[in-house]
């Protein structure tokens, strides 16, 4: 069997796996990277940011040097979050990444059941990553993740232990990358109760094109095909303008949030982003805007950079 005919029984295998109906640790769909979130989250072909770690881990293995890169979500109400993804290259071994995403969901109000308040509590939830990419043929790479997940709800938690797969083949002569991930594989060490829930598990198929005459580079993602309702409805698409080499602008639309995010006949701009990069001595400045409609918008902060 070719290594084409290889890849496409696999990319088969893993889109039939179904999803079941209770998920947990939702946080792991979070768009950390300011970059990626700005173009609709459509990163599963990307190669040019550590962060990539998060969509499709084999799309770490162009990345040079060591790049960190650090992100913050300021979400709704009191929620925020953070993340942290670095990547180097050992010689004759591959490369490698790491990253950690992180969510707390802010204080609560503990009480019994007759209403009374007993104090406070909190809720938060941790993954942490350990990624490797290689070549697999000339123009195509693999990459594997292995995260462990933690979630923490006053004094009960969970944790779950799971393996993230990826593809990508570029067309470097017409500036084309197709990328193939399936994100999530796995399931828990330990519950909250007796209750076993299943992780969010997600396969995602896009490319990205660059254009040759234009300063300008298209993102498109079909995402959580595993699951049979709506299958090809959930699909991000965006675009980023190289103004200059220091400056960049992007934009973003995720078709999924615009329809659940919907309230009656209207979404607002719900499902839209926007965002820019901006390069100032080597330390890269990420922001995005992400609306959702009527509910309020998320504003997301970055920064990396690349060490020797």
């Amino acid at each position: 069997m070719s290594i084409i005919n290889r890849v496409l029984f696999l990319a088969l295998a893993l889109t039939i796996i179904t999803a079941a109906q209770n998920n947990t640790y939702e946080f792991l769909r979070l768009d950390m990277s300011p970059k990626a979130a700005a173009l609709g989250g459509s990163y599963v072909a990307n190669m040019d940011d550590p962060n990539v770690i998060f969509y499709n881990p084999a799309g770490i293995y162009n990345l040079e040097k060591t790049p960190v890169s650090f992100s913050f979500v300021k979400h709704l109400m009191d929620i925020n979050s953070a993340s942290l993804a670095v990547s180097h290259e050992f010689e004759k071994y591959g490369r490698f990444g790491g990253a950690v995403q992180y969510i707390n969901y802010g204080e609560f109000t503990e009480a019994d059941e007759f209403g009374n308040k007993t104090g406070n509590f909190g809720v938060a939830e941790l993954a942490m990553i350990v990624g490797y990419s290689n070549k697999l043929d000339e123009n195509f790479y693999y990459g594997a993740n292995i995260k462990f997940i933690y979630s923490g709800i006053a004094d009960v938690s969970s944790s779950a232990f799971a393996a993230d797969l990826g593809l990508i083949y570029t067309l470097k002569e017409w500036n084309w990358n197709f990328g193939f991930s399936a994100l999530n594989i796995g399931s828990q060490i330990s519950s909250y109760y007796e209750t076993t829930e299943d992780l969010p598990l997600d396969i995602r198929l896009g490319f990205t094109k660059s254009l040759s005459h234009l300063p300008f580079t298209f993102y498109f993602s079909l995402n959580r095909l595993n699951e049979e309702e709506d299958r090809f409805n959930q699909f991000t698409f965006g675009g980023e303008f190289r103004m200059s080499k220091k400056f960049k602008v992007r934009f973003g639309y995720d078709n999924q949030k615009r329809k659940e995010l919907k309230i009656g006949t209207t979404a607002g701009l719900a499902g839209f982003n926007v965002g820019f990069g901006l390069d100032i001595k080597g330390y890269i400045f990420d922001y995005a805007f992400s609306s959702m409609g009527s509910i309020g918008s998320l504003h997301r902060l970055g920064i990396s950079t690349t060490f020797e």
